[in-house]
């Protein structure tokens, strides 16, 4: 496949970009910065992946580059894990909300038009809750702004289903456990002796391997009968004490001394609700169409991340 990427340099994009290479599959990265782009895909080891400048949240000459692509993968999003400005706040939104409406013109727009529709959105879309259970069936919660977020995101990347011929997948990503993301930002203290569970503790972490969300992407882009949303997470979320726990012992290093809600406040402000609160979140669409996880529970998650660094 030719397969065009929005986000391909990012913690999960150039997991992807790297996967699909692997595979044979041609690569249009979509960069703001193409000099970093080139840095993190050199041309001498990536020669399958060709860079194009674009301005996400404006149409352009950018958007020629989807025609002859068979598949589009929307990854982009200013990031969530920083102090919520009024000014990020609106970054968070438009960068969703515009840039995947400029995703679908061009869509729109190509002379010859990809037939499948990867846009990224995340588990905030359900809100926070500390008792209930959420599937993909799961009603958005209007007074959350995460959700509003998504709930925006997701109405854009629908309007492709009315293009004839065009397939939409939408992942709701939860918290992916990798080398970078959520999960780099609490290794240091693990590596000081000083690490443990974020907050109460008890609420809920719903969670996905990087490997296991990069091989559902790619199922979303090669199977044709993957279509609409899914929840990606691992089957078996747990609180947040239980993460810190299991990410101790693959470190070696104890997990008692809680980060108080106080000092997660103080670095996000309003965006401490993202690992204060959350939500039990199930991939009941991916286990009923039969995904196989590499990671299924945290234990083994933490402990392959922890390998690899």
């Amino acid at each position: 496949m030719k397969v065009a990427i929005t986000g391909g340099t990012g913690f999960v994009g150039s997991k992807l970009v790297k996967a699909l290479q692997a595979q044979g599959h041609e690569l249009v990265v979509l960069t703001r910065d193409t000099a970093r782009a080139r840095r993190v895909f050199p041309e001498s080891a990536f020669p399958k992946v060709t860079l194009v400048a674009y301005t996400p949240q404006s149409s352009g000459p950018w958007q020629a580059a989807i025609s002859g692509c068979d598949g589009v993968v929307n990854l982009a999003g200013a990031p969530i894990s920083e102090r919520w400005t009024p000014a990020h706040k609106k970054a968070i939104m438009d960068s969703r909300k515009v840039g995947t409406e400029k995703i679908v013109e061009a869509i729109a727009q190509a002379e010859s038009k990809p037939s499948v529709l990867v846009s990224a959105s995340a588990i905030g879309y359900y809100g926070t809750s500390p008792t209930r259970t959420f599937d993909e069936s799961g009603r958005p919660d209007d007074s959350d702004f995460l959700s509003r977020v998504c709930q925006a995101w997701e109405a854009e990347a629908s309007k492709v289903k009315e293009i004839e011929g065009v397939r939409l997948v939408i992942p709701r990503i939860g918290i992916v456990l990798g080398e970078g993301g959520a999960l780099g930002r609490m290794l240091t203290p693990f590596r000081l002796f000083a690490g443990g569970p974020i907050g109460s503790g008890q609420q809920w972490f719903s969670w996905i391997h990087i490997d296991d969300l990069v091989a559902l992407l790619v199922k979303a882009l090669t199977d044709s009968h993957m279509s609409g949303v899914y929840n990606a997470t691992a089957p078996n979320p747990v609180r947040m004490g239980e993460a810190c726990e299991a990410l101790g012992q693959a470190l070696n290093r104890p997990s008692w001394l809680p980060v108080p809600d106080f000092v997660i406040e103080a670095l996000l402000g309003d965006g401490a609700v993202v690992v204060l609160e959350g939500q039990q979140v199930v991939p009941r669409h991916l286990t009923e169409a039969g995904f196989t996880y590499q990671y299924p529970t945290v234990d083994q998650a933490m402990k392959a991340v922890v390998e690899a660094l």
